[in-house]
């Protein structure tokens, strides 16, 4: 297997290029980045895996580039943000150079445009597109899956997430959560898609290890993704929460004050200054929950997984096994398209990967019962 990673210099992606150039198979990994000096570091610390650990500079707004860097690959695997802006082009340049194509989307826009506008010239082209394959979306869709297996009618899915301010990930990480808090975020209610004003609801939740924690609606695609799939779905929800600290954003968000560039821009790089001036170490870890009802045997079901970890280190796991699905082709779907995870990777297999790798998912908040 030969995989391009693009913006492997940044802070998920790269963990995904540490995974890749370690697993059986890989043969070759390409880190494609703006930052060819960070790049150059991350590959030069890889010399010692199986796989050979190149660089390529590339800009994602250069779609010619784009095409001709992604040439000759088995996967295009992507952590590159923010995801309105680079996922339809970086789907299209995949199809242009007949490569797979997996990322870490996690914004409702940009999988509603890759699903709607390029499934069928991705099905005509023969190229798979895995859109959502982080942890949420992506651990999070399998999960859903994997809960209703059985089900005669899948009813109702919710997706939690705690993400403390201080999980790490940078600038990219702050401008994403300033956008999904801001304006009108797809929510699917009453067996449609309706869209409703970001952190207008919210709700306590208990989370393993951390016990309740307030989160609010936001703007991820796991609504957008997941009627697609299960056809009986009534209602898909995605809500996250911060912890200490979640008023600094909310209370402006729901003011719109983000939706002006210019504060996003101030913001976002005041927020990046003061985690790395505070950071006192690793990432703190955070936490996932997604729990699912449905009719099994003609009686009201309800079923919870749930999980803990550092969003690095899930977030580029996920990706670097999906992209190792996808180029083995260990996929449920044989022809080419634009898929959610849910809708191609088997969730068995896809969380026997992650657990193998020590990312444990449990059905219960003890954490005391495996889910594999």
């Amino acid at each position: 297997m030969q995989i391009i990673v693009l913006g492997g210099a940044g802070d998920m992606a790269s963990r995904a290029v540490e995974d890749l150039a370690g697993a059986p198979g890989v043969e070759r990994v390409t880190i494609a980045d703006w930052n060819v000096g960070a790049a150059r570091e991350i590959a030069a610390g890889l010399g010692d895996q199986p796989a050979m650990v190149d660089v390529r500079q590339v800009d994602a707004r250069d779609h010619a580039a784009l095409v001709e860097a992604m040439r000759g690959y088995d996967v295009a695997a992507s952590g590159l943000g923010p995801f309105y802006l680079y996922e339809p082009p970086l789907v299209r340049a995949a199809l242009e150079a007949g490569v797979d194509y997996a990322s870490i989307c996690d914004e409702w826009q940009a999988a509603r445009t890759v699903l709607d506008d390029l499934d069928a010239p991705a099905r005509e082209k023969g190229v798979t597109v895995i859109t959502g394959l982080g942890t949420s979306p992506g651990i999070s869709n399998v999960g859903v899956a994997y809960l209703s297996a059985g089900m005669d009618t899948v009813k109702r899915a919710h997706v939690y997430v705690y993400q403390p301010l201080d999980a790490g990930g940078g600038e990219a990480v702050v401008r994403h959560m300033l956008h999904i808090i801001s304006g009108q975020v797809a929510v699917w209610r009453e067996g449609k898609s309706q869209m409703v004003p970001a952190c207008s609801e919210e709700q306590l939740v208990e989370f393993p290890r951390f016990g309740p924690i307030k989160v609010w609606n936001m703007g991820h695609s796991e609504p957008e993704t997941l009627p697609r799939t299960m056809p009986d779905l009534e209602e898909a929800s995605f809500y996250m929460g911060f912890g200490s600290g979640s008023n600094l954003f909310i209370r402006p968000a729901r003011w719109g004050l983000f939706k002006r560039p210019a504060i996003l821009n101030a913001v976002a790089r005041f927020f990046t200054w003061l985690e790395q001036a505070t950071s006192s170490g690793d990432p703190e870890l955070g936490a996932v929950r997604v729990d699912v009802w449905g009719i099994e045997a003609g009686a009201e079901v309800h079923r919870m997984a749930c999980g803990i970890g550092q969003m690095r280190e899930v977030t580029g796991l996920s990706l670097s096994i999906g992209a190792q699905m996808l180029a083995r082709k260990d996929l449920l779907v044989d022809a080419g398209g634009v898929y959610a995870p849910e809708a191609c990777l088997e969730p068995g297999a896809f969380l026997t990967a992650l657990r193998e790798k020590g990312m444990q998912a449990y059905t219960d908040l003890a954490m005391a019962e495996p889910i594999v």
